[in-house]
Parts: C-alpha cells; structure tokens; sequence
C-alpha cells in the first residue's frame, strides 16, 4: 500500500473542522510510522541517558545513606503492611527525611542537566518531525530551544503549584489536626486532592495550548520566539479549536494512564500460575507500549496544529 506525502497529512486535516481534524489526521499518522518512530528516537535519545544518570545518582544516595547496606530496615522500611497505614506513614517519612538532604543536594545539579539536554534535543527533534511532515518548512532550531524552555518552566511552575496544593491539603486535614489532637480527616484530604489535581489539569489545558502553538507559527512565519507568543495569543477562530484539541490530548493522555494500570494488573488474578520474572517482562511491555503510543499522539498534535495554522492562513 502506498504511502501519502507528507503533504497530505497537512491538507487531511484542513478537510474536517476540531475533533474531528485530530480524528483524521491520527488516521494519515498512523500510515506513516516513519513519523512516529522520528520521534521516538529524539525522545528516547535524551529520556533514556536521562533515566540511567537519575537511576544511577538514586542508588548512590540510597547505598550512602543505609550505610552500604541498601538495607530498607535501616529507614525503618521493612516490613510494611497496608493493614496499618498510619505505621506505614510515619515510617516512610522517616525515610523521607533522611533521603531528602541528599536528593535535593543531587537534584541542584541534575535536574538543570536533565532540562537543558532535553530543550536542545527538543528543538532538534521537533524540527526533524516536522520536516518530515512538510519538508517545505525551514528549520527553526533556535526559536524551538527558546520556546522549548519557556515551556519547561511554565511545566514547572504548575508542577509546584500543585506540589504546594497536596501539602496544603495535607497539613489542613491531617499533620495540622495530629498535632492537635484531633483524629485526621482522610476524607477531606483525598477530596481536596482530587478537586485540586482535576482543576490544575483544566487550567493546563485551557492555558498551555499558547506554548503548545507558538513554535509552529514560529516555523510557518519566520518569527522570533517574543513575536511568536504574540502571534499565538491572537488567533482568533483557531483558538477554540487549539483549546478543544488541548482538552482531548488531555482525555487521551488520562486514558493512556488508565489503560496502561489496567493491562498492569490484568496477570494479578493468575498469580498462582506466573512467576516475579514474567511479572516484570509483562509491566515493562506495558510501560514500553504506554511510551509509544504518547509519542504517537504527540506526533498526532504536531500534525493537526499545522493542518489548523495551514487552513486558517489560506484564508
């Protein structure tokens, strides 16, 4: 079966509106697994390096602070059991705070590693990717790092904020009343977490499409990364659809989530009949096809968003 130019896939999704753009355009991806195996590769190329170095610096705290054990009795960790979860509470943030110094020590240097690695080879993958969608499209590499990083630390921010929500909710509801007295209001503290996780979520969503869209017309106009922002904030009409598209990534990554937990524990009723080893290749192939199919619809959205900015210039 032949395949379709690449050009096809922008002019696929001109012919349908919203939804139902990102319905086919997934389907002219999908016919191009060269797209998303592009993309696979510049995210593996720096996730994979990535998770080794976070790995490796995790054990050497995890060796140095049990003593060259890598015993868990010496945090207190052993012998846990669900049946008593206020124990099991007190005795992991016991291990929290003596694995805390360190990880945050480690983290001064690493996670800034981690990030700038991942903005550059970013910028040379999304360029990649989307040369292969359209090669008429110049490349952009420096307006993508810049961009890129914008988007990072608006990541991060939101990542904090609700980091700060979860120890607001839990202070409210359970240290705050312990040190009272009183009995911990676990309700409470799953509910607010709950209402607070989802409307993070929203906000993400509605907000973050700005950044989502600005590298695209960053590529398309030839615009520096200030005047791409401006740009991207006055779409008019295509904002709605940018939201709307933002708003099913955000369904579909949820679903990738679930079905991914599900297919985890689907060998646990037959636990009699598996071994830990087939356990652990099962989970892997789980999480692996997880990966694959998150870059695929990241392919997905590439694809779309310039399928919209297309339509709405040829007007």
């Amino acid at each position: 079966m032949p395949q379709p130019h690449p050009a096809e896939i922008v002019r696929a999704g001109a012919e349908v509106r919203g939804t139902q753009s990102f319905v086919h355009v997934m389907a002219s991806v999908w016919t191009r697994p060269s797209l998303t195996a592009l993309e696979v590769l510049w995210r593996w190329a720096v996730g994979v390096p990535a998770l080794w170095l976070i790995a490796t610096c995790g054990w050497l705290i995890w060796v140095g602070v049990t003593d060259d054990t890598a015993d868990p009795a010496r945090l207190h960790l052993a012998h846990i059991t669900v049946t008593n979860p206020f124990d099991a509470a007190q005795r992991i943030a016991f291990a929290g705070s003596q694995l805390l110094p360190s990880v945050l020590h480690s983290a001064l240097w690493l996670v800034p590693l981690v990030l700038i690695a991942w903005v550059a080879v970013s910028a040379v993958g999304r360029t990649a990717v989307l040369r292969r969608i359209d090669p008429t499209l110049p490349p952009r590499r420096a307006a993508l790092f810049v961009l890129g990083a914008m988007r990072i630390a608006f990541l991060t921010v939101t990542v904090v904020l609700w980091l700060g929500t979860i120890y607001w909710a839990s202070a409210t509801t359970i240290t705050g009343p312990t040190a009272r007295g009183e009995e911990p209001n676990l309700v409470l503290y799953f509910t607010l977490i709950i209402a607070a996780t989802l409307f993070i979520f929203i906000a993400w969503a509605l907000t973050n499409w700005v950044l989502s869209i600005a590298p695209m017309l960053a590529t398309l106009h030839n615009l520096s990364p200030w005047q791409a922002l401006r740009a991207a904030t006055r779409l008019g009409p295509m904002r709605g659809k940018l939201v709307e598209i933002n708003l099913v990534m955000g369904i579909v990554k949820v679903s990738l989530i679930v079905l991914a937990l599900v297919f985890s524990s689907t060998p646990l009723p037959f636990e009699t009949y598996t071994s830990a080893g087939f356990l652990k290749i099962w989970w892997a192939g789980v999480v692996l096809l997880y990966l694959l199919f998150s870059d695929y619809f990241h392919v997905v959205r590439t694809a779309v968003s310039l399928a919209l900015c297309r339509e709405y210039d040829a007007r």
